[in-house]
């Protein structure tokens, strides 16, 4: 192993950044920081009918959001006239030929292209993940690596940025397994070093099949805009591929780094389970403190709700329970599922009778209720209100009891348990909607 390990992460600007590409970049950090080495995030922008300035500031500021943050940052281009010397010594030395030949996009226009002279040999390295792999290059032919004497393709700019960076590991994802042979020939033409390499296996959706665009969330920004927490999607991407070893399923990024292995990494496909991420994800949410979950939650919910959390903090610990991400707050937001908590609700009299008990009895059992709730009026909390209702509707019923109470204070069949919302409301505001119940029955 070398003194120094340097990784890196090398994406092109020439769209959102991929889900696949953010777990890359969070195993090139993870093992960079566990052995102390040093993290390069590199732009490859070397295709300018592709690359977008849009692009790149969605890869850097979905790399910073997850915590993923580099030592040194390039951009290929910086590069361009070792580049253009490399492709130049190559011709020279004769490893490499400029061919005249048709455009791919029209065949009656010729263009001149920087060839690679095939040694036709066979080419054994050692990918960490997989052993010795050996592959003859016959099948490759003399392969392009630069579109003019001065604009190399990716397989010749990524060995020399590699090189010039001091990179000594390329973990990368297998489906660049290919690329290798391509890039040995070159660094060994120019007399460059060999880094390891290691090649992380596929991210797979459920049914087996490769993530789609067309089918799946599957770029960072997506997962981000529907509230997933950074520290629960970095402890996803890290079980894709990856497994400690142990019962912990929970880490903080300090802690990943701490447990992070090669010897770890799995050699088969990853299942990407957004059922599992939720779950995940919830973990964390429920981990997050109480200050910082407030902070966040208003950013999603409408100005009413998040000025009723401020007045509030207990209406944050009922958004907490009761989600796996913040996008699943805004959309219980938007439906009205937190509107009651500062807003009295309009109760129809059906609504608010359970099953078939009459309205008699159901008055009867709110007017009651306030009898009881007005013994506990001086420690107003959800559990003191509890222990004064509980033994009432164990006697008359759960459901004849605490169904037309929930209806009163929430307008909701779905909605948290009467004793939770009455704590957060108050004793007056717990009255005028039982005493509005009431009369809507007896109307």
């Amino acid at each position: 192993m070398p003194d120094k390990i340097v990784t890196r992460i090398a994406p092109s600007p020439t769209g959102r950044m991929h889900i696949g590409t953010a777990r890359t970049a969070l195993f090139n950090y993870l093992w960079a920081r566990h052995v102390g080495g040093k993290f390069l995030i590199r732009i490859e922008d070397t295709d300018p009918a592709r690359d977008k300035p849009e692009y790149e500031k969605d890869i850097l500021d979905n790399l910073a959001w997850l915590g993923i943050h580099g030592d040194e940052f390039h951009r290929q281009s910086e590069n361009k006239a070792l580049h253009a010397e490399m492709i130049a010594k190559l011709i020279d030395v004769d490893k490499a030929y400029v061919s005249k030949e048709p455009a791919k996009d029209d065949a009656t226009r010729t263009v001149e292209v920087v060839r690679f002279r095939n040694p036709n040999v066979l080419v054994t390295f050692r990918d960490e993940l997989r052993g010795e792999v050996s592959v003859h290059t016959a099948d490759l032919g003399d392969f392009v690596i630069a579109r003019s004497l001065t604009e190399p393709v990716h397989h010749l700019a990524v060995v020399v940025d590699d090189a010039t960076a001091g990179v000594t590991l390329a973990m990368r994802g297998e489906d660049l397994l290919s690329n290798t042979p391509r890039q040995i020939l070159i660094q060994d033409a120019l007399g460059l070093p060999r880094p390891q390499y290691l090649h992380l296996p596929l991210i797979l959706a459920p049914d087996r099949t490769k993530l789609s665009k067309r089918r799946h969330a599957t770029s960072l920004g997506d997962f981000r805009e529907r509230g997933f927490l950074a520290s629960g999607l970095a402890n996803f991407l890290a079980f894709l591929g990856w497994n400690p070893g142990t019962e912990q399923d929970i880490f903080t990024m300090d802690e990943l780094i701490a447990a992070f292995d090669l010897k770890q990494i799995q050699k088969s496909p990853a299942i990407f389970d957004e059922v599992k991420l939720k779950w995940v994800n919830r973990e964390h949410i429920l981990h997050m403190p109480e200050s910082d979950f407030a902070t966040m939650v208003t950013s999603f919910i409408s100005p009413e709700s998040a000025a009723s959390v401020k007045k509030t903090p207990a209406l944050a610990s009922v958004m907490r329970e009761r989600a796996s991400t913040f996008g699943e707050i805004r959309e219980a937001d938007l439906a009205g599922e937190y509107a009651y908590f500062y807003k009295t609700p309009t109760v129809q009299a059906d609504a608010l009778i359970y099953k078939t008990e009459s309205k008699e009895a159901t008055v009867a059992r709110l007017s009651h209720v306030l009898k009881l709730l007005e013994s506990t009026r001086g420690v107003w909390t959800k559990e003191a209100i509890k222990e004064a209702l509980w033994p009432y509707a164990e006697a008359e019923g759960r459901g004849q009891v605490l169904w037309p109470l929930r209806m009163a204070l929430s307008g909701r069949e779905k909605s948290p348990d009467p004793f939770t919302i009455s704590g957060i409301i108050g004793y007056d505001e717990t009255k005028y909607r039982i005493d509005g119940a009431v009369i809507v029955l007896r109307s």
